[in-house]
């Protein structure tokens, strides 16, 4: 077994919206970046303490388990949702 140097954990936020249904929503990851013995990168995702996968490879809504889903730069769904005076979801 290869064991892990952690180098950093950072904190990102994403919003994403389904383009399917049209179902939005935000989400806030710690991404542990480590190199192995061997060299290599890594970015392991986070969310509430647990592992998931990255954000960037998620390939299904939540809502309707469809897709395809937009990354959006984080706080955009709930400033739209605040705009348009819509409850922010649970």
């Amino acid at each position: 077994m290869v064991s892990m140097a952690m180098d950093e954990s950072v904190h990102e936020a994403y919003a994403f919206v389904c383009l399917h249904c049209g179902h939005g929503w935000e989400e806030d990851y710690e991404i542990r970046h480590s190199v192995d013995l061997a060299g290599r990168r890594r970015s392991d995702y986070f969310v509430g303490g647990l592992p998931v996968a990255s954000p960037l490879s998620r390939a299904s809504c939540p809502s309707c388990r469809r897709g395809p889903i937009r990354i959006l730069r984080s706080g955009r769904v709930t400033a739209a949702r605040s705009s348009l005076h819509l409850p922010s979801p649970m």
